[in-house]
């Protein structure tokens, strides 16, 4: 499936803004199972400098600062992506949870995508022994670790209610969890925390995943949303895996990935900081939709300025 995606970040100040440097986390990256044709940044007002870089995890991280004073700063981010993921290995043939555990802590490998960086507390995900006690049930003595995790994802789908007014960016998991209730963030740091607790690698995804209309209605543009969901180091032979504990599913064609790291910290989609005073209002719009054009098509939409 290729897809064209457009998101857009809008912030509106109070006051003028008289300078900004901002990081942006907004463009995706070849990967397992995805392919990006083309992606592209427009920024305005027109950015002083800009500079893109690969941050330790291997995604797109771009920099940029602006000196023009505004009222309104406005980021699209525009991609074509396509995704064609391996089919998921059979839950049951995976190895015992225990065995991958063992083999993670055994492992001398240090690359970006080596378990030994998201077997410990992170900023967002310290250690939280409710967490791993909850997730501890699923992770029964000898059980395929696939099995297991699909079960915790499919869990905390069922007990915990998603509610955007329940938590905000800056939540606490441990308030979350208390809750029971929360957004994509706060049932991948959970679910992440538990895994952890139980000595299980476990890395932050953020990107997007396709919703569908109701049969018969036609799809609204920018009513998607950007998404997050949890993968698990599942041995040497099968790498990591994506489970998406809002939605109860293992990641599949209708999920891309924009950057992956040990928490939301790691790949907050922009941040920085701003010369100014008063209070800001943040909209942000996204559409996923599949492309009508074929893969080898331009893409004129964007003006890619990295």
């Amino acid at each position: 499936m290729i897809y064209d995606i457009r998101h857009v970040t809008t912030y509106r100040y109070d006051a003028p803004v008289t300078s900004a440097r901002c990081t942006l986390r907004l463009l995706p990256s070849d990967d397992e199972g995805q392919r990006v044709f083309d992606s592209g940044l427009e920024v305005s007002p027109a950015p002083a400098t800009i500079s893109e870089r690969t941050d330790f995890f291997g995604m797109r991280v771009t920099n940029v600062t602006i000196e023009a004073t505004h009222r309104e700063l406005r980021i699209t981010a525009l991609s074509r992506v396509e995704v064609e993921r391996h089919e998921t290995p059979a839950p049951a043939l995976t190895p015992p949870w225990e065995d991958v555990r063992q083999a993670a802590f055994s492992s001398s490998q240090l690359g970006q995508n080596a378990p030994a960086h998201f077997l410990f507390p992170s900023r967002l995900v310290p250690l939280h022994p409710p967490a791993t006690q909850y997730a501890a049930e699923s992770f029964v003595a000898g059980r395929p670790v696939v099995e297991a995790a699909a079960e915790l994802m499919t869990r905390i789908r069922d007990d915990f209610k998603y509610d955007p007014k329940a938590t905000a960016v800056s939540t606490p998991l441990s308030d979350a969890f208390d809750k029971r209730g929360g957004v994509c963030q706060d049932f991948a740091h959970i679910m992440i925390a538990g895994l952890r607790g139980l000595g299980l690698p476990a890395a932050y995804v953020s990107g997007y995943i396709r919703t569908l209309p109701p049969p018969g209605k036609p799809r609204l543009v920018g009513a998607d949303a950007s998404h997050a969901w949890v993968s698990l180091w599942c041995g040497d032979i099968f790498g990591w895996l994506d489970f998406d504990p809002t939605n109860a599913v293992l990641a599949g064609n209708d999920h891309i990935v924009i950057a992956r790291g040990r928490d939301y910290a790691d790949v907050s989609p922009i941040d920085g900081v701003i010369l100014a005073s008063g209070n800001q209002i943040l909209s942000v719009s996204v559409d996923v939709a599949p492309s009508q054009r074929h893969a080898s098509d331009p893409q004129p939409r964007a003006r890619a300025l990295v």
